[in-house]
């Protein structure tokens, strides 16, 4: 038998709760599937820095400490996940509109499927603002997987024995 074809998942990633919830999601993938190659893509607007990782000026050294930011989390989602299989990935951190930088990594490597989170606006600010993972779901040459922080409670399945009629 013969192994895997790798697959290609490409991350988006912001800092936000709910493209934490897709990192973890995707890191879970990959631990249970080690076929699967992440690709963490971070975009960065080139005139806001991100609160996670304060600076005076956005630019190439800029980057650099955004993808130190990110392989930090990476690392510790990785432990919080107990993934105990070596992981693929790559950090893509890109200066430009998230929804281009996003669709060009996934070009780029032949995504298979992509995940990324959504701030969940609605009425009139999704019309002002427009929704990042609306337009990639719409754009995108494969599978989208729009990620939420779960906020349903755990509910217990009863055990049910016995054969239905």
């Amino acid at each position: 038998m013969s192994a895997p074809q790798p697959r290609e998942v490409v991350v988006g990633f912001d800092f936000g709760k709910s493209s934490h919830a897709a990192l973890s999601r995707a890191i879970a993938l990959a631990g249970r599937a080690p076929w699967h190659v992440l690709h963490i893509v971070c975009v960065i607007d080139p005139h806001f820095p991100f609160r996670a990782v304060p600076a005076e000026r956005v630019g190439p050294g800029y980057a650099d400490r955004v993808q130190e930011a990110i392989w930090e989390l990476l690392t510790e989602e990785i432990v919080r996940n107990d993934v105990r299989t070596p992981l693929h990935f790559f950090i893509h951190a890109r200066i430009g509109k998230p929804v281009d930088e996003i669709l060009s990594v996934a070009r780029d490597v032949g995504a298979d499927l992509i995940m990324v989170g959504t701030h969940g606006l609605t009425g009139i600010e999704r019309v002002m603002i427009g929704s990042v993972s609306e337009r990639i779901a719409r754009e995108a040459g494969c599978t989208v997987e729009i990620v939420r922080e779960k906020t349903y409670p755990y509910v217990p399945l009863l055990e049910v024995t016995g054969i239905a009629s």
